[in-house]
């Protein structure tokens, strides 16, 4: 790319991370500094009444950096990257052109890559939502995945035989990750080009075990906030299955578990806190592959100084 062409470029900022490890705090703090606007990018603030569980940032956070893409879904609906990508270059365009930059935050590594990327329209394969199937498979067998693959997608499942689980899974997993069928997507071209100057953060302690017990702390935290009583609520509705993405977030799906009498109480929150560890694990998995992407050191102090001097290198 030339030099006049990157120069044109108007700027964004990614700021990436595990789960608990303080990137809301960190949003906040630089939006006191700088001419920002946040996007959020994760999977399970999209969804109205999810709000305990998913860590949500609450009304005093919001009245200081209001959060762009969130509360935007009801948990009955599917929610995609494909669907994420076009919202957030959709209030991109309109923090650029209120002369502002997007500061993208949030854990969701997939949606992060495909707003940057692009969208292949066969999406690389997601170990979380695989280990998802594999568990459904167990319940329900691969002819009744097959059953559910013919719901979403009868032109996929038309060809691939019922006892064929690698291809079931695959076409499922793609149905998850974009919300369409395999068969629509098959042969589709990428989208454009990533059309702004980038700039990508990542905020994580180095010692992981600090990580694991912010991540047991804040479940507990929830609990004492009233998630069971939340959950409780959502399910009162009667229009959410266990089997809805919304339900099958980490966290909820252990208390759904929990309340549908499946499990004890204790099982629960240990489950939810291994859950959690888990997708830590994959998150920074993700980000071990992210190329171009500085690293916030917080043992070194003053994190929000250290962010401030790699955009202003970045940017001037």
């Amino acid at each position: 790319m030339s030099v006049d062409t990157a120069a044109a470029r108007k700027p964004a900022i990614f700021l990436m991370g595990p789960t608990a490890s303080g990137k809301t705090e960190l949003a906040i703090e630089l939006v006191q500094s700088l001419p920002c606007e946040i996007i959020s990018v994760d999977s399970a603030l999209v969804y109205r009444g999810l709000d305990i569980g998913t860590a949500k940032p609450d009304t005093a956070e919001l009245a200081l950096a209001p959060h762009r893409l969130i509360d935007i879904c009801d948990p009955t609906e599917v929610y995609s990257a494909a669907r994420f990508r076009d919202d957030a270059l959709r209030e991109m365009a309109g923090i650029t052109a209120a002369g502002r930059i997007p500061l993208l935050v949030g854990g969701t590594m997939l949606y992060f890559r495909a707003l940057e990327q692009g969208l292949s329209m066969l999406p690389a394969a997601d170990p979380g939502i695989r280990a998802d199937l594999e568990q459904e498979a167990a319940r329900v067998g691969w002819v009744g995945m097959h059953r559910r693959l013919a719901e979403v997608d009868p032109e996929a499942a038309a060809r691939i035989h019922p006892n064929d689980p690698q291809r079931i899974q695959r076409a499922l997993e793609v149905y998850r990750l974009t919300g369409k069928p395999l068969s629509r997507l098959q042969g589709r071209r990428r989208v454009h080009p990533f059309p702004y100057l980038l700039v990508k953060l990542a905020r994580a302690p180095r010692e992981r075990s600090l990580l694991h017990r912010r991540i047991e702390l804040r479940f507990q935290r929830m609990l004492e906030q009233g998630f069971e009583q939340e959950v409780r609520q959502l399910l009162a509705r009667g229009d959410l299955s266990p089997e809805m993405p919304s339900m099958r977030l980490v966290g909820y799906r252990q208390m759904v578990k929990y309340l549908l009498g499946e499990w004890e109480r204790e099982n629960m929150i240990e489950k939810g806190v291994v859950a959690t560890r888990q997708l830590a694990k994959r998150q920074f998995t993700w980000l071990r592959s992210e190329p171009d992407l500085h690293w916030l050191d917080e043992e070194a102090g003053n994190i929000s100084l250290q962010a401030l001097k790699i955009i202003h290198s970045a940017f001037n």
